[in-house]
């Protein structure tokens, strides 16, 4: 079977990202400041508290490549994830392999939507040749192969949490996510049943704001008047480190 080169199209975005932990009652004073400039995207869910539910499998070795470049602060450096949006398997729900990487201070993301029949292709090796045919010329998957074989990627670690999401009003590209209830587990599947999942970071938020060029005056104000300090904080580190998979030593 051949998927038609225009139906798995490569999106791609390139940022500067800053992280920030919050506890629960200066997440609420920051977002009360922020909705006076911003407006939630599209994607939200109001049963949800004007959130929208993330899942990732996250990708790495038996050493934990990824993760130690990750808690090593190497300047380019990459992993895979698959993304959905929902708890059980809907093909209603779109389901995307990611590739999510920095180069230097910049950090970017590529993206290919893949067919949910085909993720087991993905999580299982002795499918992974598979790939190539099915999703020919695309540079995304072709990496992700080249890091299966290369560098024995596996998935390691499967990661929930709910976002709220802010966008800029008008000008230059600026958004901010409020992520909560981030928990893990361990696991080889994207969907799976009857697992011990573990909280991370519980009672805490990690905001995360994206822009282009530069951060805009009145959030400049919020990082000062709440004497905000950068953190270098990800969520696929503390998924590995909440399962006991890796640790920052």
């Amino acid at each position: 079977m051949i998927i038609h080169q225009e139906s798995v199209e490569t999106e791609k975005f390139a940022r500067y990202e800053f992280k920030y932990l919050l506890n629960k009652r200066l997440s609420s004073l920051i977002e009360d400041e922020v909705e006076y400039f911003m407006r939630y995207d599209g994607h939200i869910h109001k049963e949800l508290g004007n959130r929208y539910f993330v899942r990732s499998l996250y990708f790495d070795n038996y050493f934990s490549s990824n993760f130690y470049e990750k808690v090593d602060g190497v300047k380019n450096r990459r992993k895979f994830r698959l993304r959905t949006y929902s708890q059980v398997l809907d093909k209603n729900v779109p389901v995307y392999l990611e590739e999510k990487g920095r180069r230097n201070e910049r950090t970017y993301k590529r993206r290919v939507g893949i067919n949910y029949e085909h993720i087991q292709y993905f999580t299982d090796r002795k499918y992974i040749r598979l790939l190539m045919s099915l999703y020919p010329n695309n540079r995304v998957v072709n990496d992700f192969v080249f890091d299966s074989i290369r560098k024995n990627i596996i998935p390691r670690v499967l990661v929930d949490y709910q976002r709220r999401p802010y966008i800029n009003t008008y000008g230059s590209h600026f958004r901010l996510t409020f992520d909560q209830s981030v928990k893990s587990v361990t696991s080889s599947q994207l969907f799976v049943k009857d697992k011990s999942w573990l909280e991370c970071r519980a009672g805490y938020t990690i905001l995360e704001v994206k822009f282009d060029r530069s951060i805009p005056p009145w959030f400049h104000r919020i990082i000062q008047n709440y004497n905000l300090r950068r953190l270098s904080i990800s969520k696929f580190v503390i998924g590995m480190e909440s399962c006991g998979i890796a640790y920052d030593i």
